[in-house]
């Protein structure tokens, strides 16, 4: 009788991921975009962060075609309704569309780069149970700094309300190439106490310590959040574009993926 023995990591490959099933998923495979799953941005308030942009609901800054999510962003000084702004760009997020308490996300997307483009596929808490930011805490999944365009950020934000808040998070960098020149697979994977980054289905960064100032750990990360896509221009962590930063700057987003144990 002959056995067939599987490789270790390939038995346990199998069985991480029979241990989840899929909860919500857009494949941008329409002509449109689905608002039963997201929501768009009107506004100019600049996230706190000092950035340039306005954002819009135009097809100009969102869009779906050819099977992706387009997000651009554009040096076209937009007036919407007695606001300018030097920049337009898009926002999404799926707040009461889609709320999550633990789980696995996977985003396959192709980022924009450039000095002062700041694109970010991030999550913040539905309901704020622990209080305003950022008490409640941040997950940011993948942000980038366009002018350091083969640099991975992910960021906990947690803490106190501002200005009593803090952060803890690291940096990956690509062996070769830029985050603009291919698509890549983006992800968490967040269970209670634990959260892990992942990059092409490979852990590159796992956290386990964080705090709130209104309840025991693991606290804030033990709500519900919702995902939020974006192109920032400008703004403290990326500096203002330069004369030779190319525009549109376009985050093309192939799918995405939510997936909760069984």
């Amino acid at each position: 009788m002959r056995f067939c023995l599987l490789p270790f990591f390939l038995l346990l490959t199998q069985a991480n991921t029979a241990d989840w099933q899929l909860a919500w998923s857009d494949e941008f495979n329409g002509s449109k975009l689905d608002y039963s799953k997201w929501g768009v941005s009107e506004d100019a308030f600049g996230g706190g962060n000092q950035e340039s942009q306005l954002y819009t609901d135009r097809a100009k800054n969102v869009r779906v075609e050819n099977g992706k999510l387009i997000i651009e962003a554009h040096r076209d000084s937009p007036n919407i309704q007695g606001t300018q702004r030097q920049y337009s760009s898009g926002k999404l997020r799926t707040k009461h569309r889609g709320d999550w308490r633990y789980g696995k996300i996977e985003i396959r997307v192709k980022l924009p780069i450039g000095k002062g483009i700041w694109p970010a596929i991030w999550m913040l808490p539905t309901d704020e149970k622990y209080g305003t930011w950022a008490a409640s805490g941040e997950i940011d999944i993948v942000e980038l700094n366009g002018g350091k365009p083969d640099e991975l950020l992910g960021t906990l934000h947690y803490g106190g309300k501002w200005p009593h808040n803090r952060s803890s998070g690291y940096k990956k960098k690509l062996v070769s190439g830029t985050f603009a020149d291919d698509f890549h697979t983006f992800g968490i994977e967040w269970k209670e106490g634990e959260i892990r980054w992942k990059l092409n289905g490979k852990t590159w960064q796992t956290q386990k310590k964080w705090s709130t100032r209104s309840a025991p750990f693991p606290a804030p990360f033990d709500q519900r959040f919702h995902l939020l896509l974006n192109i920032a221009v400008g703004g403290r962590l990326v500096g203002k574009p330069s004369a030779t930063t190319p525009f549109p700057a376009r985050m093309e987003v192939d799918w995405i993926r939510v997936y909760q144990r069984k």
